[in-house]
């Protein structure tokens, strides 16, 4: 694999990451007031949600940007190696995550988390130096 195809791997990973994390807080968001939602049966509470969700714009937009994240991944996939693109993309999911949240005006993280969050990016990077 040349210099080429090694960069546009990791753009896939990157941008697989950025719109898989990031967007979670506001899916989060999004949904929030679904727990109000109370029906007589579970099929009437299960539409009656999936109604909430789906013609809220504040929950689609960022599912789709979510979703097309995963076909930047099967896309980035075809051309990289899967036991490298599953721990970057999922750790920088992470990191994109606690991100975004923090953006959002979510708790930060305490020491000890990123701590945690850093022996993973370390560990990631371990993996990946040796492929």
């Amino acid at each position: 694999m040349g210099l080429v195809e090694i960069l546009q791997s990791c753009a896939g990973f990157v941008l697989t990451a950025l719109c898989w994390g990031f967007t979670n807080p506001f899916i989060k968001r999004g949904s929030v007031g679904i727990e109000n939602i109370k029906k007589s049966t579970w099929l009437r509470q299960t539409l009656a949600e999936t109604w909430f969700l789906f013609t809220n714009w504040k929950y689609v937009l960022p599912l789709a940007i979510n979703l097309s994240g995963s076909a930047v991944y099967y896309y980035t996939l075809s051309s990289a190696d899967i036991t490298v693109a599953v721990p970057i993309t999922n750790s920088l999911a992470l990191i994109f995550t606690i991100l975004a949240g923090v953006i959002l005006g979510e708790k930060m993280p305490s020491p000890r988390e990123i701590t945690g969050m850093s022996c993973i990016v370390m560990g990631v990077a371990l993996c990946v130096s040796k492929q």
